[in-house]
């Protein structure tokens, strides 16, 4: 388990984490990315941005 930066409750993180991999804190419904693996430090995902062809 690893703790969500943002409500620092526990999140739960697969056997095989892969950088990049998005989860969902369960407590406060924020979007999170793991940003390294080494130790492994989850961040707030970047909001998707629209891509309007340009």
């Amino acid at each position: 388990m690893h703790e969500c930066p943002v409500c620092e409750a526990e999140v739960p993180i697969s056997e095989d984490p892969v950088e990049g991999e998005l989860l969902e804190c369960e407590e406060c419904g924020t979007e999170l990315e793991i940003l390294a693996l080494g130790p492994i430090t989850l961040g707030e995902a970047p909001d998707a941005e629209e891509d309007w062809g340009e």
